[in-house]
């Protein structure tokens, strides 16, 4: 017996990284898996993941910062399995620049997807949880969005607002048993710190206590946990999943 058989789970940003691991994480705890991404074929690869673990997944795109696009998605979900237990709000990109030389462009796209997205999606999802009596919302913040860093306002500000979001969402929902939480990762190894310098990588790892980079398998766990029924007196908190980076 898997702690999510029977149940339904959402992933966005499913394609790679902390989504994929998310996914396979949950499906192979007994999970059916929703995978989302800007593009389905970007998904077959997790696709494939999770059909070998013996679960069901299907496929759907979905732009997660346009609001009839998450409503028509989410939507083809609900027909396709008839329910959603779970929603994992992974979606997220970067565009690192310095305040002074950032493009509003660049600004405005960061928002729209980390933050705007997660409102799209949890908005979207939370009807179906409501009429349910019943749900599990976790999103993927980061340690950017409680502590900063210089070249990254558009992001620290995104996944600050994912946090405060996540409080507020998990006080509206929790009438109707519906949980809502965030983890927090810190520096995550990634094919984007695979290529930095040695140098940097160096800087980056004499910040953290456990000295090493942590894993999307990391990350997954946790969302694992908060996202079971063993954190049901668990809502409205952000874990941060950081090597002991941020105490």
């Amino acid at each position: 017996m898997g702690r999510f058989d029977g149940k339904v789970a959402l992933v966005t940003g499913a394609a790679r990284g902390i989504g994929q691991a998310t996914a396979l994480k949950l499906a192979a705890e007994g999970a059916d898996i929703a995978l989302c991404d800007l593009r389905k074929e970007w998904i077959e690869d997790t696709e494939s993941k999770v059909r070998a673990l013996g679960r069901r997944a299907e496929s759907f795109a979905m732009n997660v910062a346009v609001g009839d696009d998450v409503t028509r998605a989410v939507g083809e979900v609900e027909k396709a399995f008839g329910r959603i237990d779970v929603l994992i709000n992974n979606a997220g990109i970067t565009k690192d620049g310095l305040l002074m030389r950032m493009a509003e462009e660049d600004w405005d796209n960061v928002l729209e997807i980390n933050l705007k997205g997660t409102f799209l999606c949890t908005k979207a999802v939370s009807r179906i949880m409501m009429k349910q009596r019943s749900g599990a919302i976790v999103n993927v913040a980061s340690i950017i969005g409680l502590i900063g860093n210089a070249g990254q306002c558009n992001y620290s500000a995104s996944k600050a607002g994912v946090i405060a979001l996540t409080k507020s969402v998990a006080k509206e929902l929790a009438a109707r048993n519906i949980r809502a939480n965030a983890v927090a990762p810190g520096f995550i190894a990634t094919k984007m710190t695979d290529e930095l310098s040695d140098d940097v990588k160096k800087q980056m790892l004499d910040n953290i206590p456990l000295k090493r980079f942590g894993s999307p398998d990391d990350v997954a766990n946790v969302i694992a946990f908060l996202a079971g029924d063993e954190a049901a007196y668990v809502s409205g908190q952000v874990v941060t999943v950081c090597g002991g980076m941020v105490t």
